[in-house]
This record gives C-alpha cells, structure tokens and sequence, in this order.
C-alpha cells in the first residue's frame, strides 16, 4: 500500500511578490513556523494566483487563539473578503509574533 504525496512546498514567484497583497501573505507564511508547514500546493495555486481560504480554515479549527489569529490575519492582508481580524486578539500573540504581524502591516499599507 503506498501513502499520498505529500503536497509539494510553493514559493511564491518574484513577479507577485510585487504585489502588496501576496507580498504581505507571503511575509506571514514563510516567517510563522505553524503557516510555513501548509505554504504548499494542496493549498494555493500559483499559475490561479488562488489560495485555498475555506481548506486552510476547516485545518486551523483546532489551533490556538494566536495561530488562528496569524492565519487570518494573512488571509485578510491577502483579500479582506477571506477573513475578519479584530486586531485586539493580537493579545494572544508573544512578542514574535506581534513583530511579524507588524512588519506584514507595513508591507501591505508601507
């Protein structure tokens, strides 16, 4: 019996990493160590240009306070229609986090 591929990792190309909107989902997901792990294929489609919001939510049903908040929060940098952030759950973040959080702010607003 052989098990499934594991979804291949994507690296967003440079081309749309001009564009504010990635650019900003891009700095959350390769810097949080939980989103690097589903920065893949089953996931988003680069040739679309598409991320898989509704399969990325249904997956963080379990997580965290603070992992949901960066997911969402991603989400919502990327197209404001995927996720609602009330910004006052940044409470839920350690230091770290609160960083990344404001250095995606400043790529998508900058």
């Amino acid at each position: 019996m052989t098990t499934p591929a594991k979804p291949a990792a994507v690296q967003i190309p440079a081309h749309l990493l001009t564009d504010r909107y990635w650019r900003a989902l891009n700095h959350l997901f390769t810097q949080h160590c939980l989103l690097q792990r589903y920065l893949t294929t089953q996931y988003f489609d680069m040739e679309e240009g598409t991320v898989d919001s509704a399969a990325l939510k249904r997956l963080s049903r379990p997580w965290s306070q603070s992992e949901k908040f960066m997911l969402n929060l991603a989400l919502h940098l990327f197209n404001e229609r995927l996720a609602k952030v009330n910004l006052s759950d940044m409470d839920y973040l350690d230091e770290f986090n609160k960083r990344l959080v404001i250095e995606a702010l400043r790529s998508r607003f900058g």
